[in-house]
């Protein structure tokens, strides 16, 4: 990986923040206009821990009774007609359980799943036999719901002290478990399903062999993996911190995926992102950006997307970031600045020919030294924050999470546990 580049300088100024806007989103709109010392007055990067923040109640108290009449005009709904809005645990069958589960000596598994991604009872049925043939407890089981992607569903399941998670989902189902369990030590297991499933491609595991993930949490291997935090300011000033597991955006990539059809991937999977691709970059405009390495100067540039990565592959074997390690505890970023229709084709170039075959080959690889190219920048190290204005659209491992003006990312080095089938070839991650 080469060092940080110098970008081009070549950004109009941001569009103008309104007067009532809080100070932090004022001074990010400074920033990104080129000011060093508004940039370091308004940091999020200070005084960071290693677990995701989460001003969240309990999951078991939020499931109980408040013991408050509401009228039903008092309470927006938290439900769809299909999937309940609280932290959901079922029982083998599928029927409610209770959010406290009976005490056992052995050691004991819990599966979150999302429903509509996987064949609830035939799931259920064979993580509860290979836990039985393991002579682990009765596993737990928690369904994802419209208010719980997973995250809160796996706190329950960490305070019922299991040793192990299951997950069954999208990237965005995996994206929270994991989450949760950042920093437990709690073996995540990761059961592919749905259209992403880059953790899984990225740790090269069996993508349909059920079975072989199943019995990885009861005999597998076990390796510590990196994963990501990101801290975000809003537009009203607040902030957030969510975690990745393999990669974060801000611009272009977050408004393809806003743009996705959901039926249309429900259809073609991951080839629908294609579609969204097509509808952003209609009205794709370069926005300006400062930013900052962890240790490094600040640097100012015109941007269509900036991408923070723990992982370096996408679907379909593309490498959008060859040199990305999920174990090596950096942080891996690409600037996307292409001008113009030429600079749109360097970025194919770059990412489709020249990083998923050229980087292959020993020949290919002495041409991609000789070339400069500056449609494409890669830079490393432990965090980088980022200012903008106006705010722009941001994802997490593939999910909207609407829009910011601000981000830091970073990486936590052997954060996230994992269960790897036995033997599993660890040497190319």
């Amino acid at each position: 990986m080469a060092a940080p580049d110098e970008p081009r300088d070549d950004a109009d100024a941001p569009e103008t923040v309104s007067a009532d806007a809080p100070a932090e989103v004022k001074a990010d709109a400074a920033a990104a206009e080129g000011s060093d010392d508004h940039f370091h007055a308004a940091r999020l990067g200070d005084d960071v821990g290693d677990r995701p923040r989460k001003d969240v109640p309990d999951p078991k108290d939020a499931a109980e009774p408040d013991d408050v009449i509401h009228q039903p005009e008092d309470v927006a709904p938290d439900t769809s007609e299909e999937t309940p809005g609280k932290t959901q645990r079922v029982d083998a069958e599928g029927d409610e359980a209770p959010m406290d589960a009976e005490p056992t000596q052995n050691k004991r598994a819990a599966l979150v799943y999302n429903p509509t991604k996987v064949e609830p009872e035939t799931l259920r049925a064979r993580v509860a036999e290979l836990a039985a043939a393991a002579e682990w407890a009765e596993p737990l089981f928690y369904e994802t719901t419209v208010d719980d992607l997973g995250d809160d569903a796996t706190r329950a399941a960490l305070d019922e002290k299991v040793d192990a998670v299951l997950v069954a989902g999208g990237d965005g189902t995996v994206r929270a478990v994991a989450e949760a369990l950042t920093s437990t030590g709690v073996p995540l297991t990761i059961i592919p399903s749905g259209t992403g499933n880059l953790l899984a491609r990225n740790l090269n595991l069996p993508l349909t062999d059920t079975d072989a993930m199943i019995r990885a949490t009861f005999e597998g291997d076990i390796l510590s993996i990196d994963t990501g935090i990101a801290r975000i300011r809003r537009v009203d000033g607040e902030v957030e911190e969510h975690g990745f597991s393999v990669m974060a955006g801000i611009g272009l990539d977050a408004a393809m995926i806003q743009n996705t059809r959901d039926d249309l991937k429900k259809q073609v999977g991951w080839v629908a992102y294609v579609d969204g691709a097509a509808r952003s970059l209609v009205s794709a405009k370069p926005f300006r950006v400062m930013y900052q390495l962890d240790g490094h100067r600040l640097h100012s540039a015109k941007v269509q997307s900036v991408l923070f990565a723990n992982c370096g592959a996408l679907q379909g074997g593309v490498a959008l970031i060859p040199d990305a390690s999920v174990a090596d505890g950096r942080l891996d970023v690409a600037v996307l600045q292409p001008s113009g229709v030429l600079g749109w084709l360097g970025v194919w170039r770059s990412i489709v020919w020249d990083n998923s075959v050229l980087r292959k080959f020993r020949a290919g690889r002495r041409v991609l030294e000789r070339r400069k190219d500056t449609s494409v920048r890669y830079l490393r190290g432990t965090g980088i924050e980022l200012a903008t204005a106006p705010a722009q659209p941001i994802e997490l491992d593939g999910d909207e999470f609407g829009e910011a003006t601000r981000i830091y990312t970073r990486i936590i080095a052997g954060g996230l546990v994992v269960a790897l089938p036995k033997g599993h070839d660890t040497s190319t991650l």
